[in-house]
């Protein structure tokens, strides 16, 4: 039965640099790069050699432990580097995109007529699986465990994130098939979850096959997490996958077409962003064409995703394998006079999410900020601020404690199978005693996995 659930606790961060919604294509990227660390705990064995020619589709590299799972380039191209760190672990994959950029078509598959284990294995063969992810750990989805149910969410509530209403708008047909996809990888629901506070676009209300719930609140309602907690929450030994909205578009257009498709878009957000609007991109592609001209001022940090869980990178760095957005904001490495700017100042340009500041009573202001911290780490204490923006049954503060000192029994008895670090980035956000929260939950579900797994 569909659920409509309305959340209490949460936190809108209200930024300057929203997204125009006007649509554009990018230019063809000099590069694009397939990062291995975009995928939690993977180990790639290459497949290509530097200097090789690959194609759309053509597997680059598959998981060392999980054979079966396979990473596809996104262009037709030349490996042009790999790009390895300390004790040669690779970084990333660079390909130089050739002129011709036209995939070859193996035709479409009627997904009606395949099993679940048929479509599971032509994802799998054509590079689709990476799109799937798992709940507990918050992984690439293992294809020998059977999920209860697979999650997608209609909306992303993170600060200035795309509005997926305007990005899939007119791709019913390939959502829909996508959904059809999924709903044979289970034996459970495929659970779409809409905005409960706006009106879904048609590609979303009216999908078939699926159990649409709808969800209102503040952030992090668009979070799979906080909607898998409220609808269908995960026991120990239970799975659950979930699926971007824009990849199960991508998943459905693979079967309609018999193409793999690399294209997404993006938001390009922030309020160092001169004209913020969407383009449509190739998976991984080179920012540095994008953010031509673009960027307002010298000392930024360009973000792969959202301020509050999104990669620093470089301005000619490379978008992240599951980012919809690109954000710009000022870095915050300058100090700032305490009278002035600083925690005695008057605060009309701080977002407040207690009554610090007089901007508390100012609910529609957006705010320029940085990435300051105003602060260093210091003694974990009570406050109880954390509790506010977690909307979920589990206490968020003894979860971190216990998973900063490896304490399994103590993880496993404060719901630590539910959670990924995405859900703890508002915590992270308030957390007075400035911990990196998310480190801490990921190395906790790191140590579950090797223990209890």
């Amino acid at each position: 039965m569909s659920k409509t659930i309305k959340l209490r606790k949460g936190l809108d961060i209200r930024l300057v640099g929203i997204a125009n919604k006007v649509k554009t294509a990018a230019a063809a990227p000099k590069t694009v790069s397939i990062k291995p660390l975009d995928f939690h705990g993977m180990i790639p064995r290459m497949l290509v050699k530097e200097g090789e020619s690959v194609t759309i589709g053509s597997i680059v590299f598959q998981d060392k432990y999980k054979e079966s799972i396979k990473f596809a380039s996104p262009v037709n191209g030349k490996v042009e580097a790999i790009v390895r760190g300390e004790k040669r672990r690779i970084l990333e994959v660079l390909i130089s995109l050739d002129e011709n950029q036209e995939a070859s078509n193996s035709g479409a598959i009627d997904i009606n007529a395949l099993s679940g284990e048929d479509v599971k294995a032509k994802m799998l063969a054509a590079g689709l699986w990476p799109f799937m992810r798992q709940r507990p750990i918050d992984v690439i989805a293992d294809p020998k465990n059977e999920p209860k149910a697979i999650f997608v969410s209609a909306f992303d509530s993170a600060p200035l994130a795309a509005d997926m209403d305007y990005v899939l708008h007119g791709k019913n047909a390939e959502f829909q098939a996508g959904l059809d996809a999924l709903s044979k990888l289970t034996s459970g629901k495929v659970h779409l979850t809409l905005n409960g506070k706006l009106p879904a676009d048609a590609t979303f209300k009216e999908a078939k096959g699926v159990e649409i719930n709808t969800i209102s609140g503040k952030h992090p309602a668009g979070n799979v997490g906080t909607q898998i907690h409220h609808i269908d929450p995960i026991n120990k030994g239970e799975f659950v996958w979930t699926v971007n909205t824009q990849d199960v578009a991508n998943i459905g257009s693979y079967f309609l077409n018999g193409v793999y498709s690399a294209k997404k878009t993006i938001a390009i957000t922030g309020s160092e962003i001169k004209d913020p609007a969407y383009l449509e991109v190739i998976q991984g592609t080179n920012v540095a064409n994008i953010l031509e001209g673009q960027i307002t001022s010298d000392n930024v940090r360009v973000i792969s995703g959202n301020v509050l869980t999104g990669d620093k990178i470089a301005a000619d760095g490379h978008l992240g394998f599951y980012a919809n957005q690109i954000t710009v904001i000022p870095e915050g490495n300058q100090l700032k006079f305490v009278v002035t700017k600083g925690w005695m100042g008057p605060g009309f340009d701080k977002f407040s999410n207690s009554r610090l500041f007089p901007t508390y009573l100012m609910r529609k202001k957006r705010f320029t900020l940085d990435t300051n911290t105003n602060g260093e780490e210091r003694a974990f204490v009570m406050t109880g601020e954390l509790e506010k923006v977690f909307p979920f049954d589990i206490l968020p503060m003894q979860l971190t404690k216990a998973a900063i000192t490896d304490d399994i029994d103590g993880m496993e008895n404060l719901g630590i199978y539910e959670v990924a670090p995405e859900d703890f980035a508002l915590c992270e956000y308030v957390c007075t005693s400035k911990i990196d929260i998310q480190d801490k939950i990921r190395q906790g579900l790191d140590l579950i996995a090797e223990e209890c797994m």
